[in-house]
């Protein structure tokens, strides 16, 4: 066997072999001796079957076994010589080429891709100092006045007034098109919160004024995007009647609020609420900075501070992955045109290289920094996610979990939360240091 090996760079490798016809057969009467130990073939005992006969027998599978070995000992041979251990190894070996020539020789090169290795440094440096959200004292008031007002009860206004923006009508309606009353336009004593925009554009608009007692005929029209087509923009009067208005009961910020706000906290007062509702606020003030602003920047910064080989494999696999998902929001004139035109097709996947390059460039970074930092996302984590977002939002979370884990997401999906779990520590940190 001919060998020659290329290490391209400190990610990628090639491995160059030449077999010919007399290796191939040396290991193809090594396996057929070995199988006429075990062989069951008719008219022979277990055990003294001759070669010959197994050769006969199964020479074709014996020959794909032999060219298998082949390969396995060129890989084995190439690694050695360069030098590279096989845990090193980063995905499955790529063929890039493998010729079988009529006298039974194969010319092969096999590309390896090495997992990258460099020095993070001193990463923690990185981080940019940053303050921290302060929340003001009316946005904790109007936010334990907002959860109250949620819980208050609703009471009739006694007052002789008009409807007000904020206000709830309760009324009585029937809708017509055409002068053709319409099944599901129709509801007697229906709270409308004035301003929610639960009906058509235009109708809560017309309803303010109104007073109790009083009968209204409301024009408006449907949009084009309406769920019923029998409906889709068509011009729609409804009638109406306004049986009274309500609203909600005015808070007060006192101990009775308090206790209501903390169930199961002894002597709770309003200050307590403040507290809680003040560090409510700031993690989501943090957390809306984190997730908009610093995360982001943060793997920017990582990405540009770092230089590395990539496996070119992967870039390439990302490409095609960004290629797949464009043909998806194309028209068929579009994919069309592109089967038509491979060189287009070349060269639009050529065009997400950049992007491919750093996103692979940001996952090494990551991966080194989530071993730096000790962090780890299992499988049961990944799982508890997406059953909790399902149920957040009413599906069924085991279907939701089967469906990621079959089309393959849940590596991403894992990466993803360690990704989340890395950046966001690194930024905790920096804040403890800055509150300090």
């Amino acid at each position: 066997m001919e060998m020659s090996t290329n290490k391209i760079n400190a990610a990628n490798a090639e491995i160059s072999a030449t077999v010919t016809a007399g290796d191939l057969d040396k290991h193809f009467d090594n396996m057929a001796k070995e199988l006429s130990k075990q062989a069951n073939i008719p008219g022979f005992r277990k055990g003294k079957v001759p070669v010959s006969a197994v050769k006969k027998q199964y020479g074709e599978r014996l020959m794909q076994d032999a060219e298998s070995q082949a390969v396995r000992e060129a890989l084995n041979i190439g690694l050695d010589a360069l030098k590279i251990a096989a845990d090193a190894l980063i995905g499955e070996p790529q063929f890039s080429k493998f010729d079988k020539k009529e006298d039974g020789t194969i010319e092969m090169t096999i590309k390896v891709a090495m997992r990258p290795e460099f020095d993070l440094g001193d990463y923690q440096a990185k981080v940019p100092d940053f303050k921290a959200p302060k929340i003001t004292a009316k946005a904790v008031t109007d936010r334990i006045q907002e959860i109250a007002k949620a819980q208050a009860p609703f009471v009739d206004i006694e007052e002789d007034r008009a409807v007000e923006d904020g206000d709830t009508a309760v009324i009585d309606f029937e809708g017509f098109v055409d002068g053709e009353a319409f099944e599901g336009g129709k509801a007697e004593e229906f709270p409308l919160n004035i301003g929610s925009g639960q009906f058509i554009p235009g109708f809560e608009d017309q309803v303010i004024g109104m007073k109790a007692g009083d009968e209204k005929m409301i024009d408006v029209t449907f949009p084009e995007s309406y769920g019923s087509e029998k409906l889709a923009g068509k011009p729609a009067q409804f009638k109406v009647k306004l049986h009274k208005i309500q609203t909600k009961e005015k808070v007060r910020m006192d101990a009775k609020l308090a206790k209501q706000l903390l169930p199961g906290e002894e002597d709770a007062t309003i200050d307590m609420v403040k507290e809680q509702v003040q560090k409510q606020l700031e993690n989501e003030e943090r957390g809306k900075l984190f997730n908009e602003k610093l995360k982001p920047e943060l793997l920017e910064a990582f990405v540009a501070a770092y230089n590395f080989d990539l496996p070119e494999f992967v870039v390439e696999q990302e490409m095609d992955m960004a290629l797949n998902n464009k043909a998806r929001e194309m028209s068929e004139e579009e994919l069309a045109a592109l089967r038509d035109d491979q060189e287009k097709v070349k060269e639009l996947r050529e065009t997400f290289r950049d992007d491919a390059t750093r996103s692979v460039k940001a996952t090494f970074i990551i991966d080194a920094l989530a071993k730096a930092e000790g962090i780890n996302v299992n499988e049961q984590e990944v799982m508890q996610t997406i059953y909790f977002e399902a149920m957040q939002t009413g599906q069924d979370p085991q279907a939701t979990y089967d469906h990621y884990r079959d089309s393959g997401y849940l590596p991403a999906i894992q990466m993803a939360m360690v990704e989340d779990k890395v950046l966001s520590g690194l930024l905790n940190a920096k804040t403890a240091t800055t509150e300090e």
